[in-house]
């Protein structure tokens, strides 16, 4: 079972990813994606950069962790995701059958929990709230200068 503290350590890892996306003035949204302890994909938003509204951190991390193990499964990972998934994301979460899920902050607009927590599969496990105070904030920091 995971500690406390590795999830606060593979969350920081997506906030990294997070503040990338930021950087390019992108929503700053970051996630990572472990297997056996070890980080084998990373991505952030790129849907500005690409004009593609499919480019989500998530899904980003899922290809690349796919591509690192050579298939399309990913059972034996987690997916660490600074805000809740969205639903296609959660719903690619679903097709990769992954075997959890830890998220930071909730969005409560567009987070998958709104419309329904069956959108994942049913054998993955979900945690939330890990950093939440950092994971929100990055966001809310973002849309508040881009008000200015």
């Amino acid at each position: 079972m995971m500690l406390e503290t590795d999830f606060s350590r593979y969350m920081n890892e997506a906030l990294k990813e997070a503040r990338l996306a930021y950087e390019a003035d992108e929503v700053p949204v970051g996630a990572v994606v472990v297997c056996r302890n070890r980080i084998i994909g990373r991505g952030h938003n790129l849907t500005e950069r690409l004009n593609d509204v499919t480019a989500h951190a998530e899904m980003q991390a899922f290809t690349a962790a796919a591509n690192f193990l050579g298939g399309k499964y990913l059972d034996e990972c987690t997916l660490y995701v600074t805000l809740e998934p969205c639903v296609m994301c959660a719903g690619a979460a679903f097709w990769t059958q992954i075997g959890q899920i830890v998220f930071g902050a909730r969005d409560e607009k567009r987070g998958f929990m709104s419309v329904s927590k069956g959108i994942i599969h049913p054998k993955t496990v979900l945690t939330g709230g890990i950093l939440e105070e950092e994971c929100a904030g990055i966001i809310k920091e973002f849309f508040r200068k881009k008000r200015q």
